[in-house]
């Protein structure tokens, strides 16, 4: 059986306050979230990423991620950072180990954002923590938004000056983040961030920044809301698994779609059920159009000629102009700024349910 793409969500629990996400509202309770000895039914992975929730609330993160290691090739937790001794322990026993803290901006907003005192500073002094240990798989994940698009790449260079990783998402909704009213507002002024960033990733000597500058080229259609720039494929060669040991095919649909459950099945029942044929149906028909990096990582992979012409296009045909990308080349900008389309005609085609409610 080839190796699959997987996340687990190891809880529900955050001690974060986010304004894009109330998943802190409707905790799982700790006697219900996945065991170590669940996890051991896990498949064979070549990536695996652990989030939450807050995944550091468990206690027994290192037990989890000890398992998860006998599975996968690589894992990449997602944290706020906020339990720095939790964080740097486990990083003690696995040094291969990629992290990614959720910084929301600079200072002001990150904090006014995550709605934690002082979140800033503590996920911050984490990541200096992590690369003072020697650490080479760290980095930053900012999730865009009218209120932080400012600092988006005043946040990359310092991640670029620290010689760490920068991941980028837009706001979206779903049962996941139990939110369904997140849009972005000002559309043109955070796509000219997103296009400031692109050029940022163009200019390095870095082939996988170029390949980023391609995934945040896909952040500027999706918040145009524009179909996806590749098939999705989730169900087939990645999967979600979330605390109450659910299979789902990702967090990104509007309702909570199961595959099965692997407290009560093995996987490979699990897997080829009708029951999982049944979502992938689903996801063939799926019209929410997400761009989120579960989904679009192993996308990139398995349609490597899209984004890899993309690269050429941009990078090495462009490659006496200092500009090498604008928000413009998009049609839908273009229409949008010279008034062919509506703020409200693209609201629609949004997923946030503020804009149903007024058809």
């Amino acid at each position: 059986m080839k190796k699959l793409n997987g996340t687990v969500i190891v809880t529900y629990r955050c001690n974060a306050r986010c304004n894009m996400c109330s998943r802190y509202k409707r905790p799982s309770e700790p006697k219900d979230e996945i065991s170590v000895e669940t996890i051991r039914k896990l498949p064979r992975m070549y990536f695996t990423n652990i989030t939450g929730g807050e995944p550091f609330i468990r206690e027994d993160m290192k037990e989890i991620t000890r398992e998860i290691y006998k599975k996968s090739d690589r894992i990449v937790i997602s944290t706020n950072g906020f339990f720095t001794d939790r964080i740097v322990d486990l990083c003690k026993e696995f040094p291969d180990v990629g992290i990614r803290i959720s910084i929301e901006g600079l200072e002001a907003a990150n904090n006014k954002i995550r709605g934690l005192e002082d979140g800033y500073k503590r996920g911050y002094d984490t990541l200096k923590k992590l690369v003072e240990m020697g650490m080479r798989d760290v980095g930053f994940g900012m999730t865009v938004q009218d209120m932080n698009a400012q600092d988006l790449v005043a946040l990359y260079r310092l991640s670029d000056e620290l010689n760490m990783e920068f991941a980028t998402a837009s706001l979206h909704n779903s049962f996941y983040f139990v939110e369904s009213k997140n849009i972005i507002h000002d559309r043109p002024m955070v796509a000219r961030h997103f296009e400031d960033l692109i050029n940022e990733l163009l200019k390095s000597n870095s082939p996988k920044k170029w390949f980023r500058a391609y995934f945040n080229h896909g952040l500027v259609n999706y918040i145009y809301s524009r179909k996806r720039l590749l098939p999705c494929n989730m169900a087939f060669d990645t999967f979600f698994v979330d605390p109450y040991s659910d299979v789902m095919p990702c967090n990104g649909t509007e309702k909570k779609e199961i595959m099965g459950n692997l407290n009560t099945q093995l996987w490979d029942e699990l897997w080829n059920s009708d029951q999982a044929e049944s979502v992938r149906r689903n996801v063939r028909t799926c019209e929410r159009n997400c761009w989120m990096i579960g989904s679009v990582s192993p996308a990139m992979r398995k349609y490597i000629w899209i984004p890899a012409l993309w690269v050429v296009r941009h990078k090495l045909l462009r490659f006496w102009k200092s500009k090498k990308y604008s928000m413009y080349e998009n049609r839908i900008v273009r229409d949008f700024r010279d008034g062919r389309v509506s703020k409200a005609e693209l609201d629609r085609c949004s997923t946030c349910e503020m804009q149903c409610e007024q058809e």
